[in-house]
């Protein structure tokens, strides 16, 4: 009687799975050390603070504190970016039209545009926007919040599943603030968003692509701070004890989408973000240069890799 025999790669398979997976325990292990070293900046923080992190080439996440609800500062001008050009697609304007700066639409805080005089100065929309994102020009940003609607703005983080993202005052209302009128959101829908930037489903591929060549504009922001050179989109906000930063780090060969938010500051919240930041950083450069195994090996040979 003749016995049918097993090729030799099947009667490997087992081992060569068992040897995958202990792999993947190392990288795992790797993730846990992060983890940890991020709630030890958190934990040390003298207000609450929290993050979200994704790889966005294994869909793998760290999470901190990520459905807790924080104040967004100027990190809510990214939806409001993003229905400016979504109204454009839709050909309610075009981004090229002027509007004339006028008194009454300037306000303090960040920006240049609330030193210019009353109705001497007309901008285009698209050039507002570069204020809003590169200078975080509040003046622009209500400017444009006034263009494009406050309700439409929520309407489409509705339709993109964000619900906990919201903006529901403009910018420099203390009143509105003190009210409950707080502009808000999630680290993990904050991640959220900026993943769907990264893969084109904010609205469209030609759409996300717009919106993320004004957030790779360089300024000064918590995330980059430590960094070494690399291509970073980006949105921070800070306002009275709270701070945030939101973005997109372009690791080659494995980039990551990045949110850490804070509230109930006292002093050193952008510091702890940016130290957050050059954790993830590490990280992933890390992941970027090595295989499977950890052995490190020339970059150019591991594209393409999972």
């Amino acid at each position: 009687m003749k016995l049918n025999r097993l090729p030799p790669v099947v009667l490997l398979l087992p081992l060569l799975l068992l040897n995958v997976a202990a792999q993947d325990d190392n990288r795992a292990a790797l993730r846990d050390k992060l983890r940890a070293e991020i709630t030890k900046i958190i934990s040390a923080h003298d207000g609450m603070m929290g993050a979200a992190i994704k790889d966005l080439t294994s869909g793998e996440e760290i999470l901190i504190n990520e459905n807790l609800t924080f104040p967004t500062g100027s990190s809510i001008k990214i939806p409001i970016l993003i229905e400016l050009h979504k109204q454009a697609a839709a050909g309610k304007y075009k981004l090229t039209d002027q509007r004339w700066v006028e008194k009454k639409d300037q306000v303090g805080g960040s920006g240049v545009i609330n030193n210019f005089g009353d109705h001497t100065s007309s901008l285009s929309l698209g050039d507002l926007a570069v204020l809003m994102i590169a200078l975080s020009d509040n003046t622009a940003t209500n400017m444009l919040i006034d263009q494009v609607g406050m309700t439409n703005v929520n309407q489409t983080l509705d339709e993109l599943g964000l619900k906990q993202i919201r903006l529901r005052r403009r910018m420099i209302d203390q009143a509105a603030s003190a009210r409950g009128d707080e502009n808000t959101a999630t680290p993990r829908e904050a991640v959220r968003l900026m993943e769907m930037l990264y893969r084109g489903e904010a609205v469209s591929r030609a759409l996300s692509d717009a919106v993320l060549k004004t957030l790779r504009l360089p300024k000064s922001s918590p995330i980059p701070k430590l960094l070494p050179p690399v291509e970073i989109a980006n949105k921070p906000g800070n306002i009275e004890g709270a701070s945030c930063d939101w973005g997109l780090v372009f690791v080659p060969n494995r980039p990551y989408a990045i949110a850490v938010m804070s509230n109930y500051n006292g002093e050193g919240a952008d510091e702890a973000i940016a130290k957050i930041s050059k954790l993830a950083y590490d990280y992933f450069a890390r992941l970027a240069r090595s295989t499977r195994y950890g052995a490190r090996v020339p970059l150019e040979l591991l594209k393409g890799r999972p």
